[in-house]
């Protein structure tokens, strides 16, 4: 059983090099030799260098970055679909690098379930055959495993579509179904790679709150994979962004945001809708007693949703509760000054300082 208290994942001096000889290369890499040092050089391509995160049960742990940063790399080394160079990867304390071919196969089948962003369902099968395919791979009664499979097509909003076949059904729909079959398998593991970016805006945003809605129930441990920053605050517990192999900076997702470490984080999040994605709790101030407030707003509503409440009054505070507790006081100069952050090049200036 899971302990909450600790990571169910864990990483630790993960390395990945691609290339004729990857170990011959990674003492240069670890010495901190450049990415284009190695591929100029050496001939070979660094995928991944010291990569260390924790990544806890029950929480979504959203790795992003952009194109070739390594993050599809990384998933893959959850289950060993892409063997690292060098490393450990712990999983409820078993070191997967020592797993043999039995137990990999069987951490793939019962504790991992993937959702992938081109939705990997079989052309020829029913939406419903499709969605039970984990449990008919163990080996599971057909009856059991269809009423399984069943059940969660409801829940992802497919009830009455499970005869369809999959070019019968919207992209959006064989996303579900991309879902329903990782629900099926009762896998407490969910990897998801870029599970939602060939989806078009509007279903993408069914589709993450569909997902927030599934995590508020299941509790499953998410690693989700996407380069599209909006979708990374909406979802992550824990935000771990990646260059070039490298993580820049992880952590709570409103910290990094109100606290960027580094130049490539500040360009990275300089055009961002700050009231759509910055929360009370992130700005409000704790205690404060004896300030007048004018209603009270929840600690994870977003700015957005407190300037609405305002109604444009910038001479307004609110009480901000969670649980029916209150934790703090949001003014709404407080608000504003939050949605506007110093300029990037002055912000630069300071990191690096």
């Amino acid at each position: 059983m899971t302990n909450v208290n600790e990571p169910q994942i864990r990483i630790r001096g993960l390395y990945k090099i691609f290339g004729a000889s990857p170990e011959r290369v990674l003492p240069d890499v670890q010495k901190g030799m450049s990415k284009a040092d190695v591929l100029s050089d050496l001939r070979h391509v660094v995928g991944l260098r010291d990569i260390n995160i924790d990544m806890y049960a029950g929480k979504t742990t959203v790795i992003m970055g952009l194109s070739g940063s390594g993050k599809s790399t990384l998933i893959r080394h959850l289950n060993r679909l892409i063997e690292p160079t060098t490393g450990e990867i712990l999983i409820d304390g078993q070191d997967v690098m020592k797993m043999g071919q039995a137990e990999l196969r069987e951490l793939r089948q019962t504790r991992m379930s993937m959702v992938f962003q081109k939705f990997a369902l079989l052309p020829h099968r029913s939406v419903i055959d499709n969605a039970a395919m984990p449990l008919e791979v163990r080996g599971v009664d057909e009856t059991e495993r269809l009423n399984e499979a069943r059940k969660w097509l409801a829940r992802v909003g497919l009830e009455g579509f499970e005869a369809s076949y999959p070019h019968e059904l919207s992209g959006g729909m064989q996303q579900r179904v991309g879902i329903a079959r990782a629900l099926t398998s009762n896998s407490d593991i969910m990897l998801m790679d870029e599970a939602f970016s060939a989806l078009d805006p509007l279903i993408r945003t069914d589709m993450q709150n569909l997902l927030l809605e599934l995590q508020e129930e299941l509790h499953k441990t998410i690693i989700f994979i996407t380069h599209d920053l909006d979708e990374a605050l909406k979802l992550a517990d824990h935000l771990v962004i990646l260059k070039d192999g490298e993580i820049v900076q992880q952590g709570e997702p409103q910290h990094i945001l109100m606290h960027p470490e580094d130049p490539y984080i500040i360009d990275f999040i300089s055009d961002i809708n700050r009231a759509r994605v910055l929360r009370a709790r992130t700005v409000m101030k704790a205690g404060a007693d004896g300030i007048p407030v004018a209603g009270d707003v929840d600690a994870d509503d977003t700015l957005e949703h407190v300037i609405a409440r305002s109604e444009g009054r910038t001479d307004q505070a609110f009480r901000v509760m969670r649980d029916g507790e209150t934790v703090g006081v949001l003014t709404m100069t407080d608000v504003v000054r939050a949605l506007v952050p110093a300029d990037p090049s002055q912000e630069r200036q300071a990191v690096a300082v």
